[in-house]
Formats: structure tokens, sequence, C-alpha cells
């Protein structure tokens, strides 16, 4: 009877010591969330609602800011417009190192949302704004307001009147704005044929750590997207000195798949910030995870090493 108890217990044992050995050796993948970055909520009515802003170097940046959950979008959609007031209603919420763009007395006269467009009439008051931060309360208000569900298209009105032309320059602006039409962006075209946009996401800092910052890169690069996101995020010169990436220059994107909604990327072993470990750093998920929600119309992307899947990005609307 004891030797049984005994062997019931050797068998016991071994098999928990192979479980851990077989979890070392293959790590179970991990699944990010875009909505599940770290964050501390005050409380069970608030969310962290992720955002557009103006950065300490001028960027169109993402963030998170605390904000009352709303079942109604078109609530919400005036309350992303209001934060980009300056001096308005909730420049409380607004974190420190970012600010808002919009001319204080401008006004939200009116928000309408039809199935994926959504259209917002504000006061000429906007209009103050010169050439460059009027392009940037543009992008700043499509980003945002595209952050909603389901909206993917802009349209902005003047006191009731679609807007047409930038006033500082009369370049015709083309609606609807979508992200599809850049945020921060660099040019280095050599011919107006084949014109190609990416947004690629880098990070930066400030006092409170990392945030991600979108960069258009506006060229005659005619590759997928993603070996230009992948090729930049690896690049030893970055866009510009105060952005980063975390991805190692070393990182190959061996090769990909598109099926149904799911990107699938595989990559070499410098994907691992830690081979032994096969970890993989947060700001390299979400540079690629990000990069690949504004550039593609999926759902998930699947991250692989040598073919074997580590971790995968859920890209949902980040609330």
């Amino acid at each position: 009877m004891l030797r049984k108890f005994a062997y019931n217990r050797i068998f016991r044992t071994s098999g928990m010591l192979l479980l851990f050995l077989l979890l070392l050796l293959f790590p179970v993948s991990k699944e990010y969330s875009l909505e599940d970055e770290a964050i501390v909520k005050t409380s069970n009515l608030n969310a962290n609602k992720e955002v557009f802003l103006l950065d300490k170097d001028g960027f169109v940046a993402r963030t998170k800011v605390d904000m009352e959950e709303l079942q109604d979008d078109k609530q919400m959609a005036i309350r992303l417009v209001e934060l980009l007031i300056i001096g308005g209603k909730y420049e409380q919420k607004i974190p420190n190192g970012f600010k808002a763009i919009i001319p204080s007395d401008t006004k939200i006269n009116d928000v309408v949302i039809d199935n994926y467009n959504l259209m917002v009439d504000v006061s000429s008051d906007i209009l103050e704004l010169n050439e460059e931060m009027f392009e940037k309360s543009l992008e700043a208000l499509t980003y945002n307001l595209t952050t909603i569900n389901n909206v993917k298209y802009i349209y902005v009105k003047i006191d009731g009147k679609l807007l047409e032309k930038n006033p500082a320059t009369n370049k015709i602006i083309n609606l609807p704005l979508s992200r599809k039409d850049g945020v921060n962006k660099s040019y280095d075209v050599t011919s107006y044929k084949n014109v190609n946009k990416t947004t690629i996401y880098f990070v930066n800092e400030n006092n409170n750590g990392y945030y991600y910052v979108p960069v258009t890169k506006i060229n005659n690069d005619n590759r997928d997207k993603i070996k230009i996101i992948v090729d930049e995020l690896t690049s030893s010169h970055i866009y510009e000195t105060n952005l980063m990436s975390f991805l190692n220059y070393n990182t190959k994107l061996i090769n990909y798949d598109l099926k149904d909604d799911v990107l699938t990327l595989n990559f070499n072993d410098f994907l691992f910030d830690d081979a032994s470990s096969k970890s993989i750093l947060e700001e390299v998920i979400y540079s690629i995870a990000l990069s690949v929600r504004d550039n593609y119309d999926v759902k998930e992307v699947i991250f692989t090493v040598d073919g074997n899947e580590i971790t995968k990005s859920v890209l949902k609307n980040i609330e």
C-alpha cells in the first residue's frame, strides 16, 4: 500500500515537472487587445478613451483620457470635439504633455452620424488657425472621431457650409476626410505617379511614460505596406530624432499572410526582446499593431517567429 502511494506521488511529481518543462519550451501565446494597456480606472463609470491631441513636439499623438462612458455616439462625438477646444470644458482631463488645438471661441453647431459617415459643423472661429495648425486640427478631428464605433469618414462644415478649401492657402480639401489621408505627414516624393501613403506608429516619451505618434510617409514606394512598416520601424534613421522604435534593427519579416480579417506576420527571432524567455516588448507589439490598424482592414494581427505563434493583437476600436 505504501509502495503504491509512493509510486503515485512520484508519477504526479514527474508529471508536474514535465508540464513545467513544456511550458518553458513552448510558452502559451499571449493575446493583446489594443484597449488593454496598463491603465487605472478611477470608477466603474469612467473609461480611458483613446484620443489624439497635440504633444509637446507639435505632433498629433495618441493618448488616453479618463472619460465617462457614453452609449450615445453623437454625444461622444461632441465630447471628442470639445476636448480639442483650447480652454474647453474638458481641458482638465488632458494629460500633462498634451494640449488642445482648436481656438477657444469655436462653437459646435451640430453633429450628425449616418452609418460610416460623421458630419461635424463648427463655427468659423476655427478659421483663425494658420495653415499648419488648421491642417493639424483636421487631422486631430479625423483621428478622434474615427475612434467612434464604425465611423470611417468625416465631413466638416463651417457654419452650415461644407469645408472646401484651407482658408490660409485656398488648397482644396477633398471630403470626406479619413485616416487614409494621413497625419503628421512626411513627404519624400520624386514623382506624382504611384504616390503611396503609409502610416507608421513611432514611440515618444514624456514625464508620464511612453506614448505613440502616427506618422504618414508619402512617397513612391509601391511595396506592400507591411513591408514599409517593418522597414521603417527597424531603420536606424528614425523620422525625427525625438521619435523612437523599439524594434531591433536585425528583425526581418520572413513572410506574411492576409486571409479574411487576419494578418499573420512571421519574423525571425530578433523580434524577441529576450530570446530565452521568448518575450516581446509591448512597445513593439503596439507599434506594429497600431500601424496595421491604420493601413489594413483587418481585425487581428498574429505574430509568429519561425512559424510558431507567439502572440496576437485584436484590432477593435480602442475605448
